[in-house]
């Protein structure tokens, strides 16, 4: 099957006489540096060039970075899976015209917020409370696993750590060098039954591979406090929660008066949790790249995204799928 899709995956791209027309010019997207965006990228650019003749270039980036690259370039064209939950930039860039809103790329929203192994809270359900994890500092490893330095939510844990009382308590808050060590983190502790503290997300394959259970703040969803929380140039003064998350497509407006069918298209390429738990499943347990797994998703899905694209975008797919 791997080697099935390696070569479908390279294949079309060079399938003599089945290129699309050069009827779009060129295009940047983002690829973020977690799964599902990198996957859902993947498949983005597999139609880009395939259905309407794009020539995609993919910009490597993250929350933060890719919407002050928008700000002060106005690059990337298109900026995928934002989850806008502690990105002030987003509602600025909005308000002065510079980005779309053209879809929410995760149907349901993002789950986002603080997790702990599920072993660790059979034998303490007190781990599940904030009150619970500052009395227990020494048998959570007093390390408090937090984003990498460029992600909007490092400044979001690190004020919502000072007001939940967890730094005065003892723990360190440390900051991963990257989404991949954070990553590994969670399966080198549950692997050898070690205790784990931190900030993680879903939909994504590590969350369904590992039984992890979310904290219970102790208060609701406060916006004006979270977004404080979130931005470097202010600092919170009250806890919050964390809300689900809108996980939205953006594109800049001028691509999307320069380029309308592909915003079209954007605005229509949407995905619930359960189908992106699936492919990334998938690309997990078969050891298998982005590119593969998107792949995957486009062949077994051909209702759901041939329904994102006109009818021109559509005759030339289908001939990679008959």
């Amino acid at each position: 099957m791997r080697k099935l899709l390696i070569g479908a995956s390279f294949g079309v791209l060079m399938a003599p006489g089945l290129a699309a027309a050069d009827t779009c010019g060129e295009v940047s997207i983002t690829e973020m540096n977690w799964a599902s965006s990198a996957v859902i990228t993947e498949v983005a650019k597999f139609i880009m060039e395939n259905g309407y003749g794009c020539t995609v270039q993919k910009v490597p980036s993250s929350t933060t970075p890719s919407l002050v690259s928008v700000a002060e370039t106005g690059k990337p064209d298109i900026v995928t899976e934002l989850w806008i939950n502690g990105a002030p930039a987003y509602q600025e860039l909005q308000d002065a015209g510079k980005i779309t809103t053209v879809a929410d790329v995760l149907a349901d929203g993002g789950l986002e917020g603080w997790w702990v192994p599920r072993y660790m809270v059979d034998k303490n359900p007190e781990l599940t409370t904030i009150e619970g994890l500052r009395a227990n500092v020494d048998l959570m490893g007093g390390r408090f696993h937090n984003c990498p330095a460029g992600w909007a939510c490092t400044n979001t844990n690190g004020d919502l750590a000072r007001l939940a009382g967890l730094e005065e308590a003892g723990y360190e808050i440390f900051n991963h060098g990257s989404g991949e060590t954070l990553a590994t983190s969670i399966g080198a502790a549950y692997e050898s039954g070690e205790p784990w503290l931190g900030y993680y997300w879903s939909p994504d394959p590590l969350l369904a591979k590992y039984d992890m259970v979310k904290v219970d703040m102790g208060v609701p969803y406060n916006e004006e406090q979270f977004q404080c929380a979130a931005n470097a140039e202010c600092t919170a003064t009250e806890l919050s929660a964390w809300p689900v998350g809108p996980v939205k497509t953006v594109v800049t407006t001028d691509f999307a008066d320069r380029e309308p069918a592909i915003a079209e298209f954007m605005s229509k390429m949407t995905y619930d949790n359960d189908t992106v738990l699936g492919f990334l499943n998938w690309m997990d347990q078969n050891k298998a790249s982005y590119e593969e797994a998107a792949v995957y998703f486009l062949i077994n899905n051909k209702d759901q995204w041939s329904s994102w694209v006109n009818e021109d975008a559509n005759a030339k797919l289908a001939a990679f799928f008959e």
